[in-house]
């Protein structure tokens, strides 16, 4: 078998070393054909990388790296173009530090392209001469390739005032692009996030994104076809359900793809299933973030968003429900038809992504740690139906949470806060859970099922009966089977449970 290429985002290496590959190219053909300005967005660790070198490669007529896959007989290799690549890595945290930055990125260009630059001073006149020096000298039009276009803001998003000085600096920079568009063959941006136009791309407002083009759904990541094919030698004996319902489920309204990290990392690691992707490094801004708008964490499943909100990223505006999706914390489970358009309803992608991320969640409000057993024993009296035996390990689970929770704010007093202390951790071990679940009587706080039983929870904060709201709305009749009810008052002067009632159905 061949090897599997983890890490390896360079396409010679891959194809000259015999890396495993999934042949992207046809989709590569199809953008290069039927566009010119193009704008990518996908989550960290899925390709963007590797698809932008497959370009560079395909535009520089490398066709010996080309053998047998699908664009080798559709495409005329005796035509090449001039290829500006640029690519940020290294953490830019001022504007100094980002025109040394752009300084070496073009340095490095003039090296490749064997040009040399008259302009010292400002890197977006330097970028424009590039451009028209390149096109004169190869008699031939520009191809611009730019990877992770939005690192050096996003590397500041703790700052804003600085994030905001630096994306006015890359805005001026990429402008030069459509200044340039009589020397222009093609250009490809990527990154994580998509800005709204009338900020980083006021100037470049003639980009066609293809984050949510249902024809490029599957231009990164892997697909189920690639695993049952592909990868099926490496599967060999794998509960592939199991695979699924972990890594598959990311939406970008083509097929479900999985993330390529998360399955070469499988592989390698003895087909071990663990948070291969989100372990990578998630943003302590976004935990900052829930915290200061008391974010209701129950939301986070089957959320729903009006196409704007998924589509724009603005600095001076966060919007939490825009980041975690095009972060890769959450995805589109459907499309709603809206009066005018439609929206998207969002969650989590797969197992994998809801339970770390609501570990790293609740380990954030409270002093739980991966090594304590409270959710281990939630889980095993869960899947016995020991409900009566919940209390005390629902009480050391709130008597856990973090004093600085409380500070400044009077946010004990609030419902949603003990839900979402409450859904976090249950939705960090993997159980199949609901939140706000609908019946047509009303909404029930809380509805998860574990061993084949369906537990529905109601929370009260201070007084209340919620036990018999469940029994007169009688939520419960929408399941079958074996259902415990679950009244929980909270006290807020206590910061804890109160009063805990169940039954059995």
């Amino acid at each position: 078998m061949k090897k599997l290429p983890v890490g390896i985002q360079t396409f010679r290496t891959i194809i000259e070393d015999d890396y495993l590959y999934i042949d992207k190219t046809e989709l590569a053909r199809s953008l290069i054909e039927n566009y010119r300005y193009l704008f990518l967005s996908r989550p960290r660790r899925f390709g963007k990388s590797l698809f932008l070198d497959t370009l560079h490669n395909i535009f520089e007529g490398n066709r010996e790296l080309f053998r047998g896959l699908l664009i080798e007989e559709q495409w005329n290799w005796e035509v090449k173009y001039p290829v500006i690549k640029i690519s940020f890595s290294g953490g830019i945290r001022s504007q100094e530090t980002l025109r040394k930055n752009l300084f070496y990125i073009l340095n490095d260009n003039q090296e490749r392209l064997d040009i040399t630059c008259v302009e010292k001073e400002d890197p977006n006149q330097c970028f424009a001469e590039l451009i028209k020096k390149a096109s004169q000298k190869y008699h031939q039009k520009v191809v611009i390739l730019i990877d992770e276009y939005d690192k050096p803001i996003l590397d500041n998003i703790e700052n804003i005032p600085e994030a905001l000085v630096i994306r006015d600096g890359m805005r001026d920079f990429y402008t030069k692009i459509k200044e340039n568009d009589r020397y222009l063959r093609f250009a490809f941006l990527t990154g994580v996030s998509k800005f709204s136009k009338v900020s980083l791309f006021s100037g470049l407002n003639n980009l066609e994104d293809i984050s949510l083009n249902p024809d490029y759904g599957n231009i990164c990541g892997y697909t189920q076809l690639d695993l049952d094919t592909t990868f099926a030698p490496y599967l060999e004996g794998v509960d592939m359900e199991q695979v699924k319902r972990w890594y598959n489920g990311y939406n970008f309204l083509g097929d479900k793809v999985y993330n390529p990290y998360d399955i070469l990392l499988f592989i390698r690691n003895q087909r071990m299933f663990k948070n291969y992707w989100f372990e990578t490094g998630t943003p302590r801004f976004l935990i900052d973030l829930i915290k200061k708008n008391n974010y209701f964490i129950p939301k986070l499943i089957g959320l729903h968003v009006n196409e704007s909100l998924v589509n724009s990223f603005d600095l001076e505006h966060l919007n939490l429900e825009t980041i975690l999706f095009q972060t890769g914390y959450l995805t589109i489970k459907r499309l709603i038809p809206l009066d005018m358009g439609f929206g998207y309803e969002l969650g989590f992608p797969n197992m994998e992504v809801q339970m770390s991320f609501n570990d790293y969640i609740l380990q954030s409000m409270t002093t739980v740690s991966e090594n304590e057993p409270i959710r281990s024993e939630l889980l095993a009296l869960m899947k016995s139906g020991d409900v009566g035996a919940l209390e005390p390990v629902i009480k050391r689970l709130f008597a856990s949470i973090a004093y600085n929770n409380y500070t400044n704010n009077d946010i004990e007093r609030y419902e949603g806060f003990y839900a979402s202390v409450l859904y976090a951790c249950f939705a960090s071990i993997g159980v199949d859970i609901i939140a706000e679940d609908v019946s047509n009587k009303g909404r029930i706080d809380l509805t998860l099922k574990a061993g084949g039983r369906t537990f529905l929870f109601e929370f009260k904060v201070t007084d209340g009966e919620p036990l018999e709201q469940i029994r007169k709305m009688k939520y419960y009749e929408k399941y079958g089977g074996e259902r415990y009810l679950i009244g929980i008052v909270f006290d807020p002067k206590a910061r804890n449970v109160s009063r805990f009632e169940w039954e059995r159905l």
